[in-house]
């Protein structure tokens, strides 16, 4: 709240500047037909449009939160809500996930989180309180897939809610886009409570923290700090407080809460400003990774931000990061704001488009194929109930196994499956000819589609050749 209307004026077109083109910002409550608009002004939405299975259920914590519904998949292994996005848009996706034994039985299930074909973490859900994962990545192609994964025998995966939202591809730039950030920790040091939209006009969530046996500062709220010559343009609300150590003899050390004893590549930035106007050009201090110098002096600056970034790193458990005043500052280390990711491993292609296309005209032709969606084949070895994949780093589509599933209507053209050895339609529905294109598919050995409806004569393309056809 500004106390005058120029000071406000000034904050509007502040704000003005900063908020970007949002090309995606969908925030779904996971098992809701509802829509409602949080305390935080997001607009919320139910999950209908983008998921057609699994069973919706609710758990007590009252209306108007997402975390009061879920959504629970006791069938198949892999279950995925697909969010049209534009290709190669940066983004930042967030799961959550509050069990609150919505069943009965206080037994919080343990299974895999995946995006776009790749694993993203393991979810440990609990009894009392809730989990949330994020990660950084950039998209590669007009859709992204969020997806769940039973990994254990009745362990049935769940979500609360989604969300997913744009952020400026020079954001988060010190890495490359065939690795995704997965979230490890981001604290807004000093301050009284949470932050987050519209403080932050790329909702990220930082969490207020305080450091043992350091102290607080607070700047004056009316004082201004310039946050759009940061390249990942933190909330001014961010850095408005800090946390400084005892005296220049004392130095800042982070709590490492990474999980790993082994070494892990990390991807940490820092920011620092200076929130006493008398201290300008007093305090100057530098970062050290067990106990050896990483940084230049860093002067934090009054009014503006200045950075740090730890990259093409790898850090443990045991890894140590101090900030340590230098010899000619008068005044002890300062810290703002922190987030920690670690990197994921290479983002993988995905199944390989010829066979994408192929199974799109398949759901496109038969309505029970569609609630498979995310990627076919990976990641390994969850790929969709009916298909078979290769191993390859892009892998191939190398049978179809559809026997029973109910299919009505006729065959659409699928030959762009080119790497197809075995196809089985046999007892459904189909019905019209038989497509001349099957006995065109270089690979294909087996082919069954014996108790169906085809009419008509068996294609030439199928005579004569080393098909096992029946």
């Amino acid at each position: 709240m500004r106390s005058t209307l120029v000071l406000f004026i000034i904050a509007l077109c502040v704000k003005i500047q900063l908020s970007p083109s949002l090309a995606t910002f969908v925030s779904i409550d996971c098992g809701s037909s509802e829509s409602f608009t949080d305390q935080n002004n997001i607009r919320w939405v139910g999950d209908d449009e983008y998921i057609q299975h699994g069973v919706p259920q609710q758990v007590y914590l009252g209306s108007d939160d997402p975390l009061s519904t879920l959504r629970v998949f006791p069938n198949g292994k892999k279950h995925c809500y697909s969010i049209k996005v534009e290709e190669g848009e940066k983004v930042l996706a967030r799961a959550s996930f509050y069990y609150g034994n919505y069943d009965d039985k206080f037994s919080p299930p343990v299974f895999d989180l995946q995006f776009d074909g790749n694993y993203w973490a393991t979810v440990n859900t609990s009894n009392y309180y809730y989990v949330d994962y994020e990660a950084i990545y950039v998209t590669k192609g007009n859709f992204t897939s969020i997806c769940v994964a039973q990994t254990k025998p009745k362990m049935l995966p769940f979500i609360s809610s989604l969300e997913l939202r744009s952020l400026d591809p020079k954001m988060y730039s010190h890495v490359g886009s065939n690795h995704a950030l997965i979230l490890q920790w981001r604290y807004a040091f000093g301050a009284n409570q949470t932050i987050r939209y519209p403080d932050d006009i790329y909702d990220r969530i930082w969490r207020a923290a305080d450091g043992i046996n350091l102290s607080e500062i607070h700047g004056d709220s009316s004082s201004r700090i310039d946050i759009t010559t940061s390249e990942d343009v933190p909330p001014e609300s961010s850095l408005q407080n800090a946390i400084v150590s005892s005296s220049t003899n004392v130095y800042i050390q982070f709590i490492n809460r990474l999980q790993s004893k082994e070494q892990v590549p990390v991807y940490i930035t820092t920011y620092f400003s200076e929130l006493i106007p008398t201290a300008v050009g007093k305090r100057s201090f530098q970062m050290f990774i067990d106990n050896n110098k990483f940084s230049t002096p860093i002067v934090p600056p009054f009014g503006q931000v200045k950075e740090l970034y730890v990259t093409n790193f790898t850090a443990s458990s045991d890894t140590s990061f101090t900030l340590q005043a230098t010899q000619a500052s008068t005044l002890p280390p300062i810290l703002n704001a922190l987030e920690v990711y670690t990197l994921s491993n290479p983002l993988t292609a995905g199944t390989d488009s010829r066979d994408v296309e192929g199974l799109l005209q398949l759901q496109f032709a038969f309505e029970v194929l569609v609630e498979w969606s995310g990627d076919p084949c990976l990641p390994y070895p969850y790929s969709w109930d009916w298909i078979q994949c290769s191993t390859d780093p892009t892998p191939r589509v190398i049978a179809l196994y559809l026997s029973g599933y109910d299919l009505r209507g006729v065959l659409p053209d699928f030959s762009s499956m080119d790497a197809l050895q075995t196809i089985d339609l046999h007892n459904n529905t189909i019905e019209g000819p038989i497509p001349d294109f099957l006995g065109l598919l270089p690979k294909l050995k087996t082919l069954n589609l014996s108790h169906n409806r085809f009419n008509g004569s068996i294609p030439a393309s199928l005579k004569n050749t080393k098909i096992d056809f029946e």
